[in-house]
Order: C-alpha cells, then sequence, then structure tokens
C-alpha cells in the first residue's frame, strides 16, 4: 500500500484520490481551503442557492465512468441529471434570437434556418462536420491518453478547414474568428462560434481552428444540469472519495513538496509540518517556489502556461416573482461588439459590451419558493491584477452593465432584484489560491502546441500533475479525465497509455 498526498481537492483531483484509493493506496487529500470542490461552489442567500462555478455539465460520461470504476453506485444513483432542452436560447446584437436544441444535429440546422435565414443550418452543420473530423483525429491524444513523449504531433492542428481564396491565394482558417469569417459566412453564426471559445477563456482571434471540438462536444453529447445545482456533484465526488477511505484535510496549505534521493517524498505544509509520502499529486495550479530546484513540470517539455489567463465574473440575483413557464435554462446575450469585448478581455481591461450567460435553473432546490427564482450571470473577464476587481466603483459598474444586458433574457429583471451577490476574479483568487483567479481553458491541438497543458508525468519520480492546469486542461470533463489518468500513471507505472 502507498501512501499518497493529494494537493488541493477540486474534481479532478478528488477523480484521482478515488480511483487511487481502489486501487488499495493509502490517498491524503489536502486542501487550503475549508472545502471541497475547488471552482465548483455554491452560494446560499435566504433560501437561495447559486452556483458560482460551471453551471452545466458537458460530456458526462467522464463522470459516469469515475463513477462505475470506484463503486456500485452509479452517477445517477448519486445525483440527479438532466437534460437541458433547448440547449441554450441566443440573443444577437441585431435583435436577432435563436433556440437550440440538446443533442440534435437536425434540429439545430432547422432552428437556425429558421432564425438566420435559409443555408445558416446548412453552414453550421457543415462546420460540426469538421469538427467531428478534428474530434477523430484527436480525441484519444488529447482526451485519453497522457501525453506523449512526440506531444509535437499535436501541435498541427486537427481541422480540416475548407480551402480559401484569399487575397490573389489559397488559404485556410487558422483560427476560430477565421473559420466564422470565411466558413460560416454570417456575423451571427461568427457570434455563436466566438462565444463558444470566450465561454472557455478562448480569444477567438488566437484560439486554433481546433477550438471547433468545443461546441462540437456540447452539440453531440448534449449539456446536463444537476438537481440542487452542480455543487452537488462535487459533493457527489466528495462522498465517494470518503466511502473509499480517503482521508481529507481541509485548512492546509502545502507550500512545498518534499524532495529526498531524488523523488517525491511528501509536501510541507505551512507552519513547517511534514506528510511523509511516496507519491505527490499536485491538483492546483503550478508554480516554480512549490518544488526545490524550481520547475519540473512535464516530462513532455510542455511549460505551464505563461501570461494573463482570463477569469469569471458572476453576479448572483434573488428575485421576487415566479419563473415563466416558457423560461429557458440558459441564454447567451451575445455582445454587440465583440472585436472590442475581445479586445479587453485579452487587453487586460474591463469590457464596455460583455456577452452574457444568463442561468435560470427550473430548480425548487435554487430558490425558498415557487413566488421566487435564481438567475445567475456570468462573463468572462481579464484577471485580477491587470483590472482591480476590489475597486467596490469597478465592481457595481460592471454588475450593472451585466444586470442591463441580462435585461433582454429576463423581463423585468432589474425591478424584480431582492439581493444582489457579485462575485469576481479577486474572490476566486483568495479561495482557491489560483493566481488572478484565472480558470484554465481546455487543452487544444494546433497553435504548434501553444494550448497544450503540461504532462501528468512529470521529471520528478514520484510527482504527478491533475486537474484543470494540467493535461488535458479545464472544463469538468476535462478535469476528470486528468484523474483517470495519473490514476493509469501511478498504478500501471511510467508507460500507461490509456484506457482502450
Amino acid at each position: 500500500m502507498a501512501r499518497i498526498a493529494v494537493i488541493g481537492a477540486g474534481t479532478g483531483a478528488m477523480a484521482a484520490a478515488a480511483r487511487l484509493a481502489v486501487a488499495g493506496n493509502k490517498v491524503t487529500v489536502y486542501e487550503r481551503s475549508a472545502s471541497y470542490g475547488g471552482s465548483v461552489g455554491r452560494h446560499e442567500h435566504e433560501g437561495f442557492v447559486f452556483d458560482t462555478g460551471p453551471g452545466l455539465l458537458h460530456l458526462p460520461a467522464v463522470q459516469r465512468d469515475l463513477f462505475v470504476k470506484t463503486g456500485k453506485e452509479s452517477l445517477e444513483q448519486c445525483v440527479t441529471l438532466t437534460q437541458v432542452d433547448p440547449a441554450g436560447r441566443h440573443l444577437f446584437a441585431d435583435g436577432t434570437a435563436v433556440s437550440l436544441p440538446n443533442a440534435s444535429r437536425a434540429g439545430v440546422a432547422s432552428a437556425l434556418d429558421a432564425a438566420l435565414g435559409a443555408g445558416a443550418g446548412e453552414r453550421w452543420t457543415g462546420f460540426l462536420e469538421r469538427a467531428r473530423d478534428a474530434w477523430d483525429r484527436s480525441r484519444r491524444p488529447l482526451l485519453e491518453e497522457p501525453l506523449r513523449a512526440d506531444h509535437q504531433v499535436l501541435g498541427r492542428d486537427p481541422y480540416p478547414a475548407l480551402k480559401q481564396r484569399r487575397l490573389l491565394r489559397t488559404r485556410q482558417a487558422a483560427t476560430v474568428a477565421e473559420i466564422g469569417a470565411w466558413e460560416l459566412a454570417d456575423a451571427r453564426l461568427a457570434a455563436l462560434l466566438d462565444g463558444y471559445a470566450l465561454s472557455y477563456g478562448l480569444d477567438p482571434r488566437t484560439a486554433p481552428a481546433s477550438a471547433a471540438l468545443l461546441p462540437y462536444m456540447e452539440q453531440t453529447f448534449g449539456s446536463w444540469y444537476v438537481l440542487g445545482g452542480m455543487r452537488e456533484l462535487a459533493r457527489a465526488v466528495y462522498e465517494r472519495c470518503v466511502a473509499r477511505r480517503v482521508e481529507f484535510v481541509f485548512g492546509a496549505a502545502v507550500v512545498r513538496v518534499v524532495e529526498k534521493d531524488g523523488r517525491a517524498a511528501g509536501v510541507e505544509l505551512t507552519g513547517g509540518e511534514v506528510a511523509e509520502a511516496d507519491r505527490v499529486v499536485l491538483g492546483v495550479r503550478p508554480h516554480a517556489g512549490l518544488v526545490p530546484g524550481g520547475q519540473v513540470w512535464g516530462a513532455d517539455d510542455v511549460p505551464v502556461r505563461a501570461g494573463s489567463v482570463p477569469g469569471r465574473f458572476v453576479v448572483m440575483l434573488s428575485l421576487r416573482g415566479a419563473r415563466e413557464a416558457d423560461a429557458v435554462h440558459r441564454t447567451v446575450v451575445h455582445s454587440a461588439d465583440g472585436a472590442a469585448e475581445q479586445e479587453a478581455v485579452f487587453g487586460g481591461r474591463v469590457a464596455a459590451h460583455p456577452t452574457v450567460t444568463v442561468l435560470r435553473p427550473d430548480d425548487p432546490a435554487t430558490r425558498p419558493d415557487e413566488a421566487h427564482e435564481a438567475v445567475t450571470l456570468t462573463a468572462t473577464v481579464a484577471p485580477q491584477g491587470p483590472v482591480d476587481w476590489t475597486d467596490p466603483a469597478v465592481r457595481q459598474r460592471f454588475a450593472d452593465a451585466l444586470v442591463e444586458r441580462a435585461g433582454a433574457a429576463v423581463p423585468g429583471l432589474r425591478e424584480r432584484i431582492l439581493h444582489t451577490e457579485i462575485r469576481t476574479p479577486a474572490e476566486t483568487e483568495a479561495e482557491t489560491g489560483a493566481e488572478g483567479g484565472a480558470v484554465p481553458p481546455p487543452a487544444l491541438a494546433g497553435a504548434q502546441g501553444a494550448y497544450l497543458h503540461p504532462g501528468n508525468l512529470t521529471r520528478l519520480p514520484g510527482f504527478y500533475l491533475a486537474g484543470g492546469w494540467s493535461h488535458p486542461g479545464g472544463g469538468l470533463a476535462h478535469a476528470g479525465m486528468s484523474g483517470t489518468l495519473v490514476a493509469g500513471l501511478v498504478v500501471e507505472g511510467d508507460g500507461f497509455r490509456g484506457s482502450r
């Protein structure tokens, strides 16, 4: 029985912990905060309940596999999953609106034709067909295997972009923005695609064309809500860990990974206490001071991503008045000036016209009674640092801007507000320790590997990386896969290549 120390209690780290415990290891999780879940948080106020992190689950097969492999009770026996249909309503700057059905390619095409005009559905369907090709080409090395030693092959973009005649020469779209402009050929379809990228913290102007995988995954495998809020999923994973005898130590900040005889040998906590271990799993964002001698991330030579990564600005609204019977769970109010928004978010400024995602779950567990409603507004924003999100005036102005824009999705919104709670990248940084309150994006192929994350196997023997800041990146599905990969590497050895 090996002693394994896991740093952080995010969902990816807990996935690794549960799998490692089932394999017969003694696993202890050290979490700096007072609770589990990482970014999958919850806020409660006078009977209203809000998710402070992800609001929907995509690719639920990852979580289902975790529960199958770690106990008798399935995921559905531990939480109640419901498909969100329509998957989302989109409000564009020109006043056009379209509701897209959940996991129905033909239904999406019909809805786009009806709302945007004949041919829009065909162009979007053609794009998703190419995205499917990219998925088939990159799914295994990008999601289901530890990062290969020859990861440079993932530097090539798997998206089969159409050849375009541009400026007297043949070109192919290399970025999300170019797909929108050249292949979708409609400002609203381009905004739809840009919105997917932005929601994951990716700049459409520079994100590789392979980001087409993100709408493909969502529209193919569906959008799911966990009754009671997404925090219920984190609770279920935590309880599965406890059932497998994983020990949790909360309020325990790890300041250093202990190295002995050239391998990881434990963790040092604030105050100097050392907890010995045979292996260490890091489930939070790597930083150089954590390991003696500097960076050891990734035997694959993929560096920790440098530079500014966006965060999330969340406004939680307690509303008087019942939710309308025909209200949509998720509405995206697209920016009136997408280019200016991207310039601001990725240039370290506050956007004047943000894209806002409005979540209105039809869930009695989120409200005190049927005469009230809990609504959450979310926008991707520059991280804490470039913008001072602790400034009360800055916070309030931006929250007011989100409420103003969300009024297009929620009738009489401003007049219904009973209470407002604001959460910015500053709170995310304080609670999770993520620098700037940044939220990790998923890994992408292409762009010469610039959108990959450090591999799960490091240069320091016995030291592994899990969670959204490691391969295969951020998001509930990707972070969950990281836990699967780390467990495979620990149990089966460095030659583990993924489940087949």
